[in-house]
């Protein structure tokens, strides 16, 4: 390796490392470590000589990381995507159909057993739309309703609930950050997500490891067969919320069918790079400009704002132009070639390495940052293999995305979930957690490990 990939996979493992230990300040470490590489890629444009000979020495690399490259790094239809899809999940939230779904939910099933299954597989539903945090917020406290109605403990309920969301998060294009992330990679649509080159696509691979997963906790609640008793149904005054996140939905799914220039033939119509973020956008917007001028509601505004996660987007960002800055300095190439290395050639245990290492690593760190990481090293490692990088996305997705269910912190609706339990005055275990989460994360994990090796390969 020369110096300055040295350098570069040197202040990367910084970054992950005090990413790890200080995770409340991960934005501030991704963007100033963003800011050390364009500083590093400005001293080796301008002034190559100035560190001199030996370790440091950056005239013989030809690094160069302007401030422009660095704004170029961060994909801006992802930020866009985010942030308009979060506000209009927080005006969905406020106009209280989610928990008119889940009464009526509620109310067909006979006895707890079914409940808990069907408010699993209605969080899931949800999360492939909707974040998974959002989900978990809004599904959780008609759990945690219900159970003080009947006299039963909300624990296993909730967690339930939170492993499904995360589960389905990798169902759609919108389910979850890592979705957009890999769809961005991949050059995916909506549409992609459902039936991709002729095959099937991720969503169906979900479905198949959500319909197992449901079979593990039918099993894990056999014995709680009491029937119950559920009245009153929440009541919702305002559906306008509902139809912006359903045509937010839809008119994604209707440009999925538009190519981006890089895949259109000549002369043929083709959309901007940015347009699944404007598409987030403007349906946020319309739902503010309508609460504002139609309403009167500067209260709903100012918090639909103040719910836009931030702190994820500041991340992206900063790891957006970190992971620009290691490309170019070479660390993708070897990181690549270390793991198709490992594999020894055979595309199967390379695939096999990805899901399983994602799963593991997933369980105890964010799977965003992992993921955007991985993402740029998957190419490399599909090059070495001479194969599509597909089957390995989809396996990056399907690891990265469920590993979070192995542990309480792996996954943020998992901590969601376990704080609202807290403030209830229900203290989660690990070992608590875990006896729910292992086995349904094994149950998804292997499902989607097998169909997809079956369909891409």
């Amino acid at each position: 390796m020369s110096p300055i990939t040295i350098t570069a996979l040197v202040i990367f493992a910084v970054t992950y490392i005090l990413m790890l230990a200080f995770q409340k300040i991960r934005p501030y470490v991704t963007v100033a470590s963003a800011l050390v590489f364009v500083a590093l890629g400005a001293v080796a444009t301008f002034n190559p000589t100035l560190f001199g000979e030996g370790f440091f020495a950056l005239s013989e690399d030809s690094f160069a990381y302007s401030f422009t490259d660095a704004l170029s790094e961060i994909d801006w239809n992802v930020i866009m995507m985010i942030a308009g899809t979060m506000g209009t999940v927080y005006l969905f939230i406020e106009s209280k159909m989610p928990q008119l779904m889940s009464d009526i939910l509620i109310s067909k099933m006979p006895n707890m057993k079914w409940v808990v299954v069907a408010l699993s597989l209605f969080a899931g539903i949800v999360s492939a739309f909707v974040d998974n945090v959002a989900t978990v917020l809004m599904i959780a406290p008609v759990a945690l309703a219900f159970c003080k109605k009947v006299g039963v403990s909300p624990v296993s309920s909730i967690i339930c609930i939170a492993v499904s969301s995360n589960l389905q998060g990798a169902a759609t294009l919108v389910g979850d950050t890592t979705s957009i992330l890999l769809a961005k990679a991949a050059g995916l649509d909506f549409s992609d997500f459902f039936l991709h080159d002729g095959r099937v696509g991720m969503f169906w691979v979900v479905q198949a490891g959500a319909i197992v997963s449901a079979l593990i906790i039918i099993l894990m609640f056999r014995k709680d067969k009491d029937k119950i008793e559920f009245t009153g149904r929440t009541k919702v005054e305002d559906k306008f919320p509902t139809f912006l996140l359903a045509g937010t939905v839809l008119s994604l799914i209707a440009v999925s069918f538009i190519p981006y220039k890089d895949a259109a033939a000549p002369g043929q119509l083709y959309k901007p790079d940015i347009t699944n973020g404007i598409i987030c956008i403007a349906f946020f917007l319309v739902g503010i400009i309508r609460e504002l001028l139609l309403k009167k509601n500067k209260e709903i505004v100012k918090n639909a704002f103040k719910e836009i996660d931030y702190y994820t987007i500041v991340l992206l960002t900063g790891l957006f132009v970190v992971i620009g800055g290691v490309k170019s300095a070479g660390v993708i190439d070897v990181i690549g070639d270390a793991i198709a290395s490992l594999g020894s050639g055979s595309v199967f245990v390379v695939y096999t390495i990805i899901v399983w290492m994602s799963v593991i690593l997933s369980a105890f760190i964010d799977n965003i940052p992992y993921t955007a990481t991985m993402l740029s090293i998957v190419p490399v490692i599909a090059g070495e293999l001479g194969i599509e990088p597909t089957l390995l996305y989809y396996g990056l997705l399907c690891g990265a995305t469920l590993g979070g269910n192995l542990t309480p912190i792996g996954a943020s609706a998992n901590i969601a979930g376990i704080g609202i339990l807290r403030k209830e005055g229900y203290e989660v275990k690990a070992t608590t957690f875990m006896k729910f989460g292992v086995p349904f994360t094994l149950a998804a994990v292997t499902t989607g490990y097998v169909l997809l090796w079956l369909i891409w390969m």
